[in-house]
């Protein structure tokens, strides 16, 4: 069986995937791996791909799936198959990366608590019944990390390169999948990126923001056992 890299998001960790864990342990080789160790795209991957298989599945959640194309770009020889969920092939705009700074120094001077309950949470989920069970899951993920990684990650995602035609020449096995509801990296993001992809299937799942891996869980692992049956 193909071995799954997982790659959570901003300011997350491997508890982002958790009923993916729990789902597919016993049956598919798993990694999760840190994305908080240097300020750019390039370096994360290189220091991912020192401790990677030497082939590979990725699995990318919002920042983790900007750095599984980033994997992508560097040794596509290596990626078997990539799921690219709730994410963004774009390079930043500048209205987001004017944003950054502000955000950055209030991380360092120690509100970094306020920064994610005011300016990230609430872009995080649609309403749901586990949404504020889900919101304390995100805070402690972040508090935990820190504002160091909160710094060295939105200089990542500040700095990141465009990557469509990354994506236009990866051939293997893709699955885009997104929550409809996702504000910040919307569904028509994921229509270009299946536009791109030479073999791409798309999933939208209702009753999902940003973070279907925990809003729809369910629906999430499906779609992943059938792209990982694809490969």
């Amino acid at each position: 069986m193909t071995p799954l890299l997982l790659l959570p998001g901003m300011m997350c960790d491997a508890r982002l995937f958790q009923p993916q864990v729990a789902a597919l342990s016993g049956h598919v080789p798993l990694m999760t791996a840190p994305i908080g160790q240097a300020d750019s795209m390039v370096a994360l991957a290189q220091s991912i791909l020192q401790i990677a298989p030497p082939r590979f599945a990725v699995a990318g959640l919002s920042m983790g799936g900007i750095l599984a194309m980033e994997l992508i770009r560097q040794a596509p020889e290596r990626i078997l198959g990539a799921a690219l969920m709730d994410t963004n092939p774009l390079s930043e705009t500048p209205e987001v990366q004017a944003r950054r700074e502000p955000q950055m120094a209030a991380a360092r001077a120690g509100r970094l608590e306020q920064v994610m309950r005011e300016e990230m949470k609430p872009n995080y989920l649609t309403e749901g019944p586990n949404r504020a069970q889900i919101l304390d899951l995100c805070m402690a993920m972040a508090l935990d990390l820190g504002p160091e990684v909160f710094v060295t990650q939105s200089k990542a995602l500040r700095d990141r390169p465009d990557q469509c035609e990354t994506l236009r020449q990866f051939a293997r096995p893709a699955l885009v999948l997104c929550g409809r509801d996702d504000a910040l990296c919307p569904p028509h993001r994921h229509e270009l990126m299946h536009e791109l992809l030479p073999q791409s299937h798309l999933e939208i799942l209702d009753g999902a923001g940003h973070l279907p891996t925990l809003e729809t869980p369910d629906q999430t692992t499906a779609a992943l056992r059938r792209w990982l049956e694809s490969l």
